[in-house]
């Protein structure tokens, strides 16, 4: 997928820069080996986090049938021993997005630091510009499949006011070592599944976070990045010359993740967003590209954008902006 592309930054030709970018084969330098070595090892661990989520059934039956019945303690021990090892799931999916926070500001800052242009620094570190667009389209596979099963708050709610109500340590209950989890934890798994895109969020904490830590970094770099990425996925797809390159719909639909992903970390870090007329992110070319798409396959795609971002509903978000997202 590696295309040596002309991306507008402005009316005319001499507004305009060319990047170089390989999304598929990028392998990293020595210069990039290290960071690279950090987050491939969290990285590896996506692909089973996501088929572990695709398939996470929920106990709605059981739930049910134990909130219908009361006064019987085997239907109530029975919904407790399947819910539990749920509950492990749920943690295991927590924790893995503590990894993905704890790489974030490692990506961002060799992709942002230097002084060189950003096309200069994306070039240079093509297998951390790789690895930062697959981050971001596991985020957004994540918290779709987070958002559309409805069992994921359910199971918790109902585990946590079950353990409330034994009143005891979770490690005296006799479940399964691996679903116990302290009153800490589960408060905070509490806040993050109550949370429609919780990942989403959790990388856009980090970057705010990454900038307001790195104040000798200028601003500008990160943004930068992040605007001329978006800008990249969007002209991959809309130029038909490349795009009939990719090798099945799935690429194309990474490439379009990557683009809303970098919308809206760049709408959280930038200080008017990504949505004002002065924004480096042409929105009305983004937004088109994704209408243009099958019905209903880029869903997840719109509900980030509505629900994720910061600067959506500013008085300085351009009404008829507003209207392509309603």
């Amino acid at each position: 997928m590696g295309n040596l592309l002309r991306l507008l930054t402005g009316a005319s030709e001499q507004d305009s820069k060319d990047i170089f970018l390989d999304f598929e084969n990028a392998t990293p330098t020595d210069q990039e080996k290290g960071v690279w070595e950090v987050v491939n090892s969290v990285l590896e661990n996506a692909p089973s986090i996501l088929n572990a989520l695709k398939n996470y059934g929920g106990a709605s039956e059981e739930i049910r049938i134990a909130i219908g019945n009361p006064r019987d303690d085997e239907l109530q021990e029975l919904a407790w021993k399947v819910v539990l090892p749920l509950v492990s799931k749920l943690k295991l999916f927590y924790q893995y997005s503590l990894e993905l926070e704890s790489i974030v500001p490692q990506l961002l800052y060799a992709l942002c630091v230097g002084n060189e242009q950003v096309e200069t620094r994306l070039g240079q570190k093509q297998a951390l510009a790789k690895q930062f667009a697959e981050v971001l389209n596991f985020t957004l596979n994540f918290d779709d499949l987070k958002m559309t099963n409805p069992n994921i708050q359910n199971d918790f709610s109902y585990y946590r006011r079950t353990l409330s109500r034994k009143r005891m340590a979770i490690d005296d209950i006799g479940g399964d070592d691996q679903a116990e989890v302290s009153t800490e934890m589960a408060n905070r798994m509490s806040l993050f599944y109550a949370h429609p895109t919780p990942l989403l969020k959790t990388l856009s904490d980090a970057t705010t976070k990454f900038v307001s830590e790195n104040k000798n970094l200028p601003i500008e770099n990160t943004t930068d990045m992040l605007s001329t990425l978006s800008s990249l996925c969007r002209v991959m797809v809309e130029n038909a010359e490349i795009a009939q390159k990719f090798e099945n719909e799935e690429t194309k639909f990474f490439v379009l993740s990557v683009m809303v992903g970098m919308i809206i970390l760049y709408d959280h870090v930038h200080p008017v967003g990504a949505f004002a007329k002065s924004s480096a992110i042409d929105m009305k070319a983004s937004i088109k590209l994704l209408k243009e798409q099958p019905h209903g396959s880029v869903d997840a795609f719109f509900n980030a954008l509505r629900y994720t971002t910061k600067h959506l509903n500013d008085d300085s978000t351009p009404k008829h902006i507003r209207m392509l997202l309603a």
